[in-house]
């Protein structure tokens, strides 16, 4: 119990970083149910991460994205791998045919992944590459 409570409290600034920016966060395997199955327009999926890249490279760019583009996405939702393990794995049932990666971004359009940016394309790249990668999503799928 102690080491649970531990990480929460560990993880609640990574969680609070998103949800000031507009994600809305989805905690449980029902609640990406319930929201996947009544969403529309294009959806832009954070899955969160404790490790460095998350922090240093993948939430700064995807809130600056977010704050600075003019097209944005009408749904900004976050999920967090090792944390909140049941609404993530629901979540990436959705992934089709991309394999699990922490951190990771997707674009969705309906039910439908149309950009999708996994670790390895933020691990290693600047802070302002990711963001151009995700602007360049917005420009091109949301309106």
């Amino acid at each position: 119990m102690a080491y649970e409570d531990y990480m929460r409290q560990l993880v609640q600034p990574m969680r609070d970083e998103l949800v000031r920016a507009g994600f809305r966060e989805l905690r449980t395997s029902e609640e990406v149910e319930q929201f996947m199955k009544q969403v529309e327009g294009t959806t832009f999926v954070f899955v969160n991460s404790v490790c460095g890249c998350a922090a240093g490279l993948a939430r700064p760019a995807a809130t600056q994205a977010v704050l600075r583009s003019e097209k944005k996405p009408d749904h900004l939702v976050t999920v967090f791998a090792g944390q909140d393990k049941e609404a993530t794995a629901k979540m990436r049932e959705y992934f089709v045919g991309y394999p699990p990666s922490s951190p990771s971004m997707a674009l969705l359009k309906g039910k439908e992944v149309v950009h999708f940016i996994p670790r390895e394309d933020i691990e290693f790249h600047s802070m302002e590459d990711v963001m151009e990668n995700i602007l360049a999503a917005f420009d091109k799928y949301c309106g």
